[in-house]
């Protein structure tokens, strides 16, 4: 018999795992280790694609997936997934967007702009491309069942 905590657990070991796969999948790509990535948000997997999924998948497995319960939170999770691939992902290039628009704006004045705000550097990736989200919600599934399989053997 599964814990009533089974679905917050397998949520939050696939967020904490899905972070925890940035800077090997940093590595994978660029041949050089960023442990830093590991606190990233944005890149692959999405973590909150991964931390959603698991929640859904293991309310499913433990609830049934025609339970009222499993309906709620699939519908929550949709929209923190849809959130993470178009909302926050336009955040981020509308901010590489206005980061451009200010450098431009200082290299073309002969005006001395000293506030900080033309100067400092934003963080312009916070959202995810669809890949990066489906990355997260194949391990978000993948998770769920594990801790789920190795629970009711």
């Amino acid at each position: 018999m599964l814990d009533y905590m089974f679905p917050f657990w397998a949520s939050l070991i696939g967020l904490v795992t899905a972070q925890a796969l940035k800077p090997v999948i940093h590595y994978l790509k660029f041949k050089e280790w960023d442990i830093w990535t590991a606190k990233d948000s944005g890149g692959f997997p999405s973590s909150h694609s991964a931390l959603v999924t698991a929640l859904t998948t293991a309310v499913g497995l433990r609830e049934g997936f025609s339970s009222s319960l499993f309906a709620v939170v699939a519908s929550f999770s949709l929209i923190v997934i849809y959130d993470a691939a178009n909302v926050r992902y336009y955040s981020g290039q509308n901010i590489k967007l206005t980061q451009q628009i200010a450098k431009d704006f200082l290299d073309h004045t002969d005006n001395k702009y000293d506030s900080p705000i033309y100067h400092s550097r934003m963080k312009d990736i916070l959202g995810h491309r669809w890949f990066e989200v489906l990355g997260g919600m194949v391990w978000g599934v993948i998770v769920a069942m594990a801790i789920y399989y190795f629970n009711t053997r």
